[in-house]
């Protein structure tokens, strides 16, 4: 196995948002005092964990990716599903023992259940369709509370909650909206989604409403009085973007268009991440 098929495996890039996302959560919570090791310790957990479960969904995906993703490292043969369970077994490793460096157990707890749950996912509820959507997206949700616990802050009163469930909103929509690009490749597996069970129109319109709930859950940090000017200027561009995808999924529930929207909605995701992580100051 090269050094470039390994990181291929992993997928840095999204290993890194999830470590990011750790640190969101860290200062989000607003900490009454900022250790750089625990920060560090809580950005790594959340890189290994991320690569665990990206490794192993290529393991379980293999007959998906020959469809779907041919020039994944598994199907065109770079790296062998051995090794993958190899590496997958290491960086497992690495991220629990980065958690329990920080030496609190309800820390602990969290990154062993989200390890647990990705490998639910990866091994049995993918195919379960809008189950299996529920579980994946929890795991954009759980580095932000995991990082609030590593930094001792509040998870009541500051933006940490309402940041974690309109993750987890938008995650579930963006899942829904991706298997009606993927059906053809997810018919291998069996996997029962939406789109696969209902239909691409019933699937547009499940996608859909799950980004307009990220929108509402973004508003009820205004309604409690948590949001700075910032956050209630802010807000209005990532909510702009899923209502702009909620209605163009709906219009147009095509392959192509899903591809975009499902795109589209990352870059929506990561600018809430900006103005979430401005209104905590």
């Amino acid at each position: 196995m090269s050094f470039r098929a390994g990181l291929d495996l992993i997928r840095p890039a999204n290993c890194a948002m999830i470590g990011f996302a750790v640190i969101v959560g860290f200062f989000v919570s607003k900490p009454a005092d900022v250790s750089v090791i625990q920060g560090a310790l809580g950005f790594l957990t959340g890189f290994f964990l991320c690569a665990y479960s990206m490794s192993a969904n290529d393991i379980y995906d293999v007959e998906v990716d020959k469809v779907n993703r041919p020039e994944r490292p598994i199907p065109s043969d770079r790296v062998s599903t051995q090794t993958a369970i190899r590496l997958s077994v290491l960086v497992l490793v690495a991220g629990v023992a980065c958690c329990v460096l920080t030496l609190n157990p309800v820390a602990v707890g969290i990154a062993l259940l989200y390890a647990f749950l990705m490998w639910i996912y990866n091994s049995r509820a993918k195919q379960t369709g809008l189950p299996g959507n529920l579980l994946v997206a929890s795991s954009l949700a759980v580095p932000f509370i995991y990082g609030g616990i590593v930094s001792g802050g509040s998870l009541t009163r500051s933006l940490l909650l309402m940041m974690a469930l309109t993750s987890f909103f938008s995650g579930v929509g963006r899942e829904v909206v991706k298997a009606m690009a993927d059906a053809e490749g997810d018919a291998k597996r069996g996997v029962n989604s939406v789109a696969r069970s209902r239909g691409p129109k019933a699937a547009s319109s499940v996608g859909a409403a799950f980004f307009l709930l990220a929108v509402v859950a973004s508003w009820v940090p205004l309604a409690l009085g948590l949001a700075n000017e910032f956050y209630t200027y802010g807000v209005i561009v990532p909510d702009a973007v899923f209502v702009y995808l909620a209605v163009s999924i709906v219009a147009r529930h095509d392959p192509a268009n899903a591809h975009i929207v499902k795109r589209i909605a990352l870059a929506g995701m990561a600018l809430g991440l900006i103005v979430f992580v401005g209104g905590a100051f």
